[in-house]
């Protein structure tokens, strides 16, 4: 059983900040790495980040550098996505997503095998 469940996305205004959780409550949260990807209307599902098993961090998007933080409570079975100063360009789904492994498989969606449905994220004024 691997079920991912995203939540806190909403609107925004530009330079306002949301955390968005994943729920990964089937799993023992411990052993895995949980990236998180986004995908605008139109365009291919982008890599943003992801934390390994031992709380490290791969940053897969230039454009979110000094924005974007990822972090993870295992007792809690969830991990975050804290995002600061958002932009319009920001507007996306945000998916949270795993490939059962402790080390972070990259930016290609392809290498992961499991996915939550999303959680939309607006950003205007």
């Amino acid at each position: 059983q691997v079920q991912l469940v995203e939540s806190g996305g909403g609107l925004v205004q530009p330079g306002g900040s949301l955390r968005l959780s994943c729920a990964v409550p089937g799993l023992t949260l411990d052993y895995f790495a949980i990236a998180w990807f986004r995908q605008a209307p139109g365009k291919e599902r982008e890599g943003i980040l992801c934390i390994s098993s031992t709380n490290q961090t791969e940053l897969y998007s230039d454009s979110v550098k000094h924005r974007f933080t990822g972090s993870r409570d295992n007792g809690k079975k969830m991990v975050f996505l804290q995002m600061h100063n958002l932009q319009p360009e920001d507007t996306a789904v945000y998916y949270c997503t795993t490939a059962l492994a402790g080390y972070c498989y990259g930016k290609s969606q392809y290498r992961y095998d499991y996915w939550g449905q999303g959680t939309q994220v607006t950003v205007s004024s």
